[in-house]
């Protein structure tokens, strides 16, 4: 009985048990893939009928095809190793930023012993910059003078001393330049308690409970 050109199908039974390489390690072993095919040619060619042999452009489309397939899984095994190079490196990345404090969008004090912590971002530089820390009824407990300051982010510290800081309801900022005023906005300083990883993407556990991920985060200190 003579075998067709692209009956490999019928072969697949006869040749498994001679290359002795099963499915799950042709699928992920690209040589092991080709050897199979190769096994599986030599087959056919043995096995072809002498009065109508095997057309060329039939072999050579088969063989381009089991290139295309092993330059695949090796496209993919390459992207595999790259995203777990990457992964590691994140992790790592992430493991520096315990202990250091995320800046993110509030006006909220954090208090460290008699120390109330704060930062500002400043659109332009100021020659003027002062701090108003406000009570939970809404009036003014003290105002801090951190005088002239660059664009960008500032920490500053207020001391708290004799004041419960859950009477403490927050900051505002007033900035100024020539007697114009400049954008500030309010940053909440809070310290990076541990660091995870969700979906392939790094959350960050902070001191005061909350969970965010990383692209919340304005800056670290």
């Amino acid at each position: 009985m003579y075998t067709s050109a692209l009956d490999l199908n019928s072969l697949g039974s006869a040749v498994g048990s001679t290359t002795g390489t099963n499915k799950a390690d042709s699928n992920t072993d690209p040589q092991a893939a080709q050897d199979r095919f190769l096994t599986l040619l030599v087959a056919q060619i043995n096995s072809q009928d002498p009065l109508n042999p095997m057309d060329n452009a039939q072999m050579t489309t088969q063989m381009a095809q089991i290139n295309t397939v092993s330059g695949i899984q090796q496209l993919n095994a390459t992207l595999k190793g790259m995203a777990d190079q990457f992964g590691s490196l994140q992790s790592l990345q992430g493991t520096s930023l315990i202990g250091r404090q995320a800046l993110l969008e509030g006006n909220t004090l954090s208090f460290d012993g008699e120390q109330g912590r704060g930062a500002l971002a400043l659109s332009g530089p100021a020659d003027q910059v002062m701090v108003d820390v406000m009570g939970t009824n809404g009036t003014l407990l003290d105002s801090v003078n951190l005088g002239a300051l660059p664009a960008g982010q500032h920490p500053f510290s207020w001391d708290s001393a004799g004041l419960d800081p859950a009477r403490v309801g927050g900051f505002s900022v007033r900035a100024t330049q020539g007697g114009q005023a400049v954008t500030a906005t309010p940053l909440t300083r809070t310290p990076v308690a541990s660091v995870g990883f969700s979906a392939g993407a790094m959350t960050l556990q902070l001191q005061d409970g909350r969970t965010l991920g990383y692209d919340q985060i304005k800056a670290f200190m």
